[in-house]
């Protein structure tokens, strides 16, 4: 009678990690596709972004996160100083420059 009890409690405890394992394989499912659909690519985003602030030069046609253009005119560690028209320059910090402004270099 004793061994037919513990036959019984391992086979309900080999059940129940099978089942675990079962409920929890959509879980780590929905995780992985988050990963790769939503963080994988805004980190990839947020590391081209900063390449590009890094690589900002004297002269570069920007824009800022606010949607002024202008051209860079002056950088100084995180601040970047912006002609936004002839003779007014304003300062803005690097974290404010969005991108490069390829329709101002056409014009």
């Amino acid at each position: 009678m004793f061994t037919t009890f513990l036959q019984v409690a391992t086979e309900t405890t080999e059940q129940t990690a099978g089942s675990m394992f079962t409920s929890i394989l959509p879980f780590i499912l929905i995780i992985v596709v988050f990963y790769f659909f939503m963080i994988r690519p805004q980190q990839k985003r947020q590391k081209e972004i900063n390449n590009f602030r890094n690589a900002l030069q004297k002269g570069d046609q920007i824009m800022t996160t606010g949607g002024l253009y202008g051209k860079v005119s002056e950088i100084k560690d995180n601040i970047v100083i912006v002609e936004v028209a002839e003779g007014v320059k304003m300062r803005f910090d690097k974290s404010a420059i969005l991108s490069a402004n390829d329709q101002q270099k056409q014009a």
